[in-house]
């Protein structure tokens, strides 16, 4: 199969789950013999570029003219069987999706977040869960200034939602949705439901397993208040009022709250913060946890850290909404806390290293889960079958 993957890769300093998902999917195609080609921008690229460029790009976020041509172009000359399309922003926009109308190749697309129906695409503002949008359009976002507290800055997010929703609906053959809890709140917010089929990220073979009952208990993920870094913070403080777990808490991650751990984290002998890892570091410090921890306070769509873990032999505490019921069978390979509780969520850390025999009991069947649901295999299966079914029957959308 002749495939074009189309994305906008994240800016280096905040390492993204969505680039990795396009990586992982595109090295599987081609170790599978499908020719796969990549159509990218890079945020870095932003930082270097002159400055009435720069001050333009805002503009290029609901339709970039340039992209659209030469993605066009492309696709004349490769003629692929289908073209699938992960991030759009800043620099690609939806005008990707004429593109593939204008060469009349089919298109599918990754829904790696919300931003289909909410700016920022978490669904979270204000410390809550909010969907205020995807009842009333974007218009709340701009009042409240939901992506990077500005309404400024979220206004070309908002025009893209109203500008591009008819052509997004219509002109993508099948969205990928990452999780069954994903698909159901953007159903329920009035993407078509016939275009939207469940295909979980998969994960590779992590080379290390866990050895033994594990060192510590283990958070990887952005240091951010929707993650749920403070109510780990508060839950983790809890347990050492009441004696510790006897296994130190290992952080490692990085943004906007970076100061804040850090801070609460100095002269702790219960707490070790290490920073930004790279994948081989978080494979390391995965396989040598007793147990890892995703707090979320908002709806994660999919939640690699969680089944990377599964694929380690490593048990898992989440938060119990959003994709992570899921992913995390209570009781079987791992436990789910309710969502915003510390109270809840310390007591499902302390009986999850309680019982090393009941803790290798669920690390070895989250490892079972992920070989039947979560491997390259399965993920080779789910891509090439939401492909044929987009080219079996492509959207309708006219080039414009």
């Amino acid at each position: 199969m002749r495939v074009v993957v189309v994305h906008n890769r994240y800016r280096s300093e905040h390492p993204s789950g969505e680039d990795r998902v396009v990586d992982q999917e595109t090295a599987l195609l081609a170790s599978a013999g499908h020719d796969v080609e990549l159509f990218e921008r890079r945020s870095d690229d932003i930082a270097a570029m002159p400055l009435p460029r720069k001050a333009a790009v805002p503009l290029l976020v609901p339709w970039n003219p340039v992209a659209r041509r030469e993605l066009a172009a492309l696709l004349r000359a490769r003629r692929p069987d289908v073209v699938h399309i992960h991030s759009t922003f800043p620099l690609l926009s939806p005008s990707v999706v004429a593109a593939c109308a204008d060469a009349g190749v089919p298109a599918v697309a990754t829904l790696h977040n919300y931003q289909a129906v909410c700016a920022p695409g978490t669904f979270y503002r204000d410390g809550r869960i909010c969907t205020d949008c995807a009842d009333a359009g974007p218009l709340p976002a701009v009042r409240h200034g939901c992506y990077r507290g500005s309404p400024l800055a979220t206004l070309p997010l908002a025009v893209s939602l109203v500008a591009n929703r008819r052509r997004n609906d219509t002109g993508i053959a099948r969205f990928f949705c990452i999780s069954a809890a994903q698909r159901l709140l953007l159903v329920q917010a009035g993407m078509p439901a016939d275009r939207l089929a469940v295909k979980h990220n998969f994960v590779p073979e992590p080379g290390r397993r866990r050895d033994g009952a594990g060192e510590h208990i283990l958070y990887i993920g952005r240091l951010t208040e929707e993650k749920g870094v403070r109510l780990l913070m508060a839950a983790w403080d809890l347990l050492h009022a009441r004696g510790g777990t006897g296994l130190p808490l290992v952080v490692a991650g990085s943004g906007p709250l970076e100061t804040e751990v850090v801070a609460w984290a100095r002269g702790r002998g219960d707490v070790r913060f290490l920073g930004l890892r790279d994948r081989d570091g978080c494979a390391e410090l995965t396989a040598r946890a007793a147990a890892l921890v995703a707090p979320s306070e908002w709806l994660e769509g999919f939640g690699l850290v969680v089944v990377e873990a599964m694929a380690a032999g490593v048990p898992v505490v989440a938060s119990g909404h959003g994709a992570f019921p899921e992913l995390v069978d209570d009781g079987v390979t791992g436990l789910l806390h309710r969502p915003g509780d510390a109270e809840s969520l310390a007591a499902c850390v302390r009986r999850i290293v309680a019982d090393l025999r009941d803790n290798a009991r669920m690390g070895t069947a989250g490892r079972a889960r992920y070989e039947q649901d979560f491997d390259p295999a399965a993920g080779l299966r789910a891509l090439l079958a939401g492909y044929r079914a987009a080219i079996a029957a492509p959207a309708s959308c006219e080039p414009v």
